[in-house]
């Protein structure tokens, strides 16, 4: 992440303990030197991400820097029924499925999902954001029943993951990492998987890139993703650790290929 201090940006609010976080809209434009960074602060607590993430906010910085919080406009989500589960991706899941040893699951281990998204490396970038504030602050939110992972294990190994935060049936994802090829993306797959079988038609990309795109995820007004995330927040609560990939729910998906 670019260093933000320019003496052209606008006023940025400094959030103390206790203060809350102002409206995102708020957030800076498209023409300010980091279009959708709201306030920063060094708060990372538990409430203060369930407070955030209840609003469509997210925190995202690196070493050195104060905590970030952002909510871009527009926002990158992936609708879940629009999820493109390409004939390269549905082969590999069906070559893997039938491996011996190969599972994939939830919540089996999230500190190990985490610190493997932040050991791996990032094209175009130096370092990780997932410092260990970051991770630390994740974990405590994981212990409470708030963050999540989508995990692949292959002979015991943890091979491929993602985590994310989950508040009613409000999906926020966060990172993801591989070691073998497609990983992520079956990891994403049993993600939207679970998510269509518990009605939550959204999942919070964040921010735009190809390989998203790719999987189906679009830009969003953050007007009209504010109101899917409110709408989603009174949903029931999920029982991850019981959710299972359904083949017949993927392949019904228009972006079957």
């Amino acid at each position: 992440m670019s260093h933000i201090a320019q003496a052209d940006a606008p006023e940025l609010p400094w959030i103390a303990e206790g203060e809350a976080l102002p409206c995102p809209d708020r957030a800076w434009g498209a023409n300010a030197p980091a279009p959708g960074l709201l306030a920063a602060g060094a708060d990372l607590s538990a409430a203060r991400l369930l407070e955030a993430y209840s609003q469509g906010i997210f925190p995202w910085f690196s070493e050195g820097q104060p905590v970030l919080w952002w909510s871009p406009d527009p926002r990158m989500v992936l609708m879940t029924s629009q999820f493109r589960l390409h004939r390269s991706l549905r082969k590999s899941l069906q070559r893997w499925t039938l491996t011996p040893g190969f599972e994939l699951c939830f919540d089996r281990d999230f500190p190990q999902v985490i610190r493997q998204c932040a050991a791996s490396a990032r094209h175009g970038q130096k370092g990780t954001w997932i410092v260990p504030q970051m991770v630390e602050a994740y974990e405590a939110l994981h212990q409470k029943g708030w963050a999540h992972s989508s995990e692949v294990w292959h002979q015991g190994h943890l091979v491929a993951g993602l985590y994310f935060v989950n508040l009613g049936q409000a999906v926020f994802g966060e990172s993801m990492f591989t070691t073998i090829t497609d990983g992520s993306k079956m990891a994403l797959a049993n993600l939207v998987s679970a998510c269509l079988q518990n009605g939550v038609h959204a999942i919070d990309c964040q921010q735009n890139t190809g390989h998203l795109a790719s999987l189906g995820a679009q830009e969003m007004p953050r007007s009209h993703f504010l109101a899917e995330v409110q709408q989603a927040l009174d949903g029931p609560a999920i029982d991850w650790r019981s959710q299972t990939l359904n083949w017949q729910t993927l392949q019904s998906l228009k972006g079957c290929q």
